[in-house]
């Protein structure tokens, strides 16, 4: 096709490549969001941000693209410290999970809820943890007082929270709403606190007692997991999917476990390690049979998890590439249970064909872009001031607001290609 304009730069490729940078200006997704450090903007949530800093939660939320969260102020909060001192690390890091909804809502969406109420799930469902729907909540909105209230889907939920207002949105990302009280799921160990005294097993030598457990009590005790997974035997407690001595003798020629980093050795350790009790009846009735495992918690939500089932009378463990079943109940006594299994749960982010990168989440991976910065700051937030008990639009609230970091960078972006054409032009 001949070009129409002959004596002009604007060629149809060059017309084309700006035409794409163009259409490139547009809101980019928000990649990852520092919560505490959004919170740290505001004192009157201080308490419950130091409580989300010390736990293993805020970093799972920095993966996290939609997320509403709910947040106890200073005031609520200090009606329930006793309750948060006394909570193991692991249960306290669940009751914040409850906290957390696995999308975006936002001032809009509640006020469009109807009095039937509206099921969110939560980051605690994902633990596997929670019986049934009990770790979602119901979320309903009165059109007479307009107060939103959450509480758990069971009867007669004895927790109940109202809505006070809206803290902070990065539309359509992140929702922060401030509430009155604590979230408590419904069946929630208020007993699995650190005033528990521990069983103090030691694990090493209940599998030496086992006579058939010598090269896994030899890479625990080398690797030093061991003391961790010892120190976990308070709270919710643990389960451990321990090989036979012969599953060890078995595994592949190319599979050469003693020869990985520490590092990943342990990850591989852990991974035979569920963060609950489950006596053997439990497994083989098991509600929600992919179950993260110690290694989840180090590596990130939805990675190394372990299908658990039942097949042929026997309790089954499915990595992705190997499936092993309970061979023996080693130990059994609240809050520890330890099981033989027929062969190394191995696992596919390591072992499989195509090994993901096992990077820690928050850890930089080497050749990897970065994410975008965020500036984060309370200017385009409705601040809790801690006397309203209902919702109340804050000024300025649209819908359609795009996210700040956004736009600053679709209009660098614009102001690039501004510049792209004014030197063509001048070449």
């Amino acid at each position: 096709m001949a070009n129409k304009f002959p004596n002009s730069h604007f060629t149809p490729t060059f017309l084309l490549y700006f035409l794409l940078l163009f259409s490139s200006i547009t809101p980019n997704p928000i990649w990852a969001v520092n919560i505490t450090a959004l919170l740290s903007s505001f004192p009157d949530l201080s308490d419950f941000t130091s409580l989300l800093s010390s736990s293993s939660v805020a970093s799972d939320l920095a993966h996290r693209s939609s997320l509403t969260l709910f947040v106890v102020p200073n005031p609520y909060l200090s009606a329930s410290s006793d309750l948060t001192r006394r909570l193991s690390p692991t249960s306290r890091d669940d009751l914040l999970r409850y906290h957390v909804l696995l999308e975006y809502l936002s001032f809009y969406d509640l006020r469009r809820i109807s009095p039937s109420g509206k099921l969110v799930t939560t980051l605690l469902q994902t633990t596997g943890r929670a019986t049934n729907n009990f770790g979602s909540v119901n979320i309903t909105y009165d059109h007479l007082t307009d107060v939103v209230s959450i509480r758990s889907p069971a009867p007669y939920s004895p927790s109940n929270a109202t809505v006070l207002d809206l803290i902070k949105t990065l539309p359509y990302n992140v929702s922060i709403f401030a509430v009155n009280s604590l979230l408590v799921p419904y069946g929630f160990d208020l007993m699995a606190s650190e005033t528990r005294p521990p069983l103090g097993l030691n694990i090493t030598k209940a599998l030496i007692d086992g006579h058939n457990f010598n090269v896994a009590a030899s890479m625990l005790s080398a690797s030093g997991v061991v003391e961790e997974f010892e120190a976990d035997e308070g709270g919710a407690g643990i389960t451990l999917f321990v090989p036979t001595d012969n599953a060890f003798a078995d595994l592949p020629a190319n599979v050469r476990l003693q020869s990985l980093p520490a590092d990943k050795k342990a990850v591989v350790l852990k991974f035979h390690v569920l963060h609950s009790y489950y006596p053997l009846g439990s497994l083989e009735s098991i509600v929600n049979p992919v179950q993260p495992t110690l290694a989840t918690e180090d590596m990130g939500a939805g990675s190394f998890t372990l299908n658990i089932s039942r097949l042929n009378g026997s309790v089954a463990i499915d990595t992705g590439i190997i499936q092993a079943t309970v061979t023996q109940t080693v130990f059994d006594q609240k809050p520890v249970s330890i099981f033989g299994v027929s062969k190394v749960l191995l696992p596919r982010e390591i072992f499989g064909k195509n090994p993901v990168v096992t990077e820690k989440p928050g850890s930089s991976i080497s050749g990897g872009a970065q994410p975008p910065a965020i500036a984060l700051s309370p200017d385009n937030s409705a601040g809790f001031n801690g006397s309203p008990s209902h919702l109340s639009s804050p000024p300025g609230f649209r819908e359609d607001l795009r996210s700040e970091a956004a736009i600053v960078d679709g209009l660098r972006r614009l102001g690039l290609a501004l510049c792209c054409i004014g030197l063509y032009l001048v070449s």
